[in-house]
């Protein structure tokens, strides 16, 4: 089991773009680099509100169809379910109709899950009431904006879920911001800033080199070939080339 991380190492992770967690999560090799993170169709319906890092509550639901008889409108299981998970806590939906008809989340599953500890949601599904959640504070990546709820329910709660070709577990690790969602492997995790902060650097020497007054395409092959010498390989196969910058 990976250790827990601290506050201060979600923080840190948190002060990381999805893209510079990405290039780092690479060179470890733990899984295959066209994996791991969602799809466009889910993007930040808030990003003025910054990015998001924290563990999956995880949560299937529909609309599209009238719960079945004697479900009870009221998901105290799910709740608790949430209440007693992790912190802080990411709500990862999926929607299971063909395309998303009615939305789970508004103002009042945004205050409700606030209220919860959770402080935001990724779903494949829609969502709506905008203005009341981004004055919640709650971060939202969605797929779809929408106007009714429609006849929407919790399907079940604490099992593997997948949005579009992402597939998330309970208790992964989430990274969301601007550019998308991504999955954190937590084995690598107390690593990643280290990581991203000297690739940051190597790409400098790139950038400085295409900014300077000296700048040839010559001078570049050189830089080029230099940074991709010392890019960091923490647990790359014995054998395997370096990926590019």
């Amino acid at each position: 089991m990976p250790p827990r991380l601290t506050a201060e190492d979600l923080e840190a992770l948190g002060r990381l773009s999805t893209p510079a967690l990405s290039n780092a999560i690479e060179t470890f090799d733990v899984r295959p680099h066209n994996e791991g993170f969602a799809g466009p169709e889910i993007r930040a319906v808030f990003p003025e509100l910054g990015s998001l890092v924290g563990y999956a509550c995880t949560l299937r639901i529909a609309a599209d169809r009238p719960a079945p008889a004697g479900a009870g409108s009221v998901p105290l299981p799910y709740w608790s379910y949430v209440a007693g998970s992790a912190a802080p806590k990411v709500v990862v939906v999926q929607d299971l109709d063909p395309e998303p008809v009615g939305a789970f989340w508004g103002e009042v599953n945004a205050n409700v899950h606030r209220g919860l500890g959770a402080i935001g949601t990724v779903t494949h599904g829609g969502v709506r009431d905008l203005d009341e959640m981004r004055r919640a504070g709650f971060r939202v990546f969605a797929s779809a904006v929408l106007v009714s709820h429609a006849y929407v329910h919790v399907v079940d709660f604490n099992v593997p879920v997948r949005l579009g070709r992402l597939t998330v577990s309970p208790g992964d690790l989430i990274a969301a911001d601007q550019h998308g969602v991504l999955v954190i492997p937590l084995e690598i995790a107390p690593e990643l800033c280290r990581i991203a902060s000297e690739i940051e650097r190597l790409e400098g020497e790139i950038i400085g080199c295409a900014r300077g007054p000296a700048f040839t395409p010559e001078r570049l092959a050189e830089v080029w070939t230099s940074v991709v010498s010392r890019w960091p390989a923490p647990r790359r196969r014995r054998g395997t080339a370096p990926e590019q910058p």
